[in-house]
């Protein structure tokens, strides 16, 4: 009996052990194994901004924090938080998305693999002008991160998130 629940447990160890190198192995390679989609599912903090400063140039900003959130079932949600400083910048952006260093709002989302492109239908939002807007983002994945630009030709603004549990072990 000793013997058979030893196997049984080596047999399961086995198969976690293979499931999370083969895990491991399509994040290396950038997913290749799985759908868009898949590799959006979860959590993800944020990494680094670059924004069109008041001169002009794009700026890199790592000083923002925030997570954005998609589930199996097509909802997601996002939440940044500014430096107090970043609130009193000029913003070149035509839609407003931040109130007092502050941006928040949730709905579902669409994703078009062939466009690469995920739509934000918000529902609710810290700035109500933004509910019942469509928020077209164009997505790319790189090195681990996933990497967002708006679609609009008249925002410049690019933001990378960082997945919580890359190997999605922790879900």
């Amino acid at each position: 009996m000793k013997a058979l629940l030893a196997g049984a447990l080596l047999t399961v160890f086995a198969l976690a052990l293979n499931q999370s190198s083969r895990a491991q192995s399509t994040d290396k390679t950038e997913g290749t194994a799985r759908s868009a989609k898949e590799r959006l599912i979860g959590a993800w903090r944020l990494a680094w901004e670059e924004e069109q400063g008041a001169d002009g140039k794009m700026q890199h900003i790592v000083d923002h924090q925030g997570i954005i959130v998609y589930t199996p079932d097509g909802h997601m949600s996002v939440q940044i938080m500014l430096p107090t400083t970043a609130s009193l910048r000029e913003d070149k952006n035509p839609v407003k998305y931040e109130q007092g260093g502050y941006e928040a709002y949730y709905g579902t989302f669409e994703l078009n693999e062939q466009a690469h492109t995920v739509t934000h239908h918000v529902q609710g939002a810290l700035v109500r002008t933004l509910i019942g807007k469509d928020l077209t983002r164009v997505y790319s994945f790189s090195n681990g991160q996933l990497i967002l630009k708006s679609s609009r030709p008249d925002e410049h603004w690019t933001i990378a998130w960082e997945h919580y549990c890359p190997t999605h072990k922790c879900l």
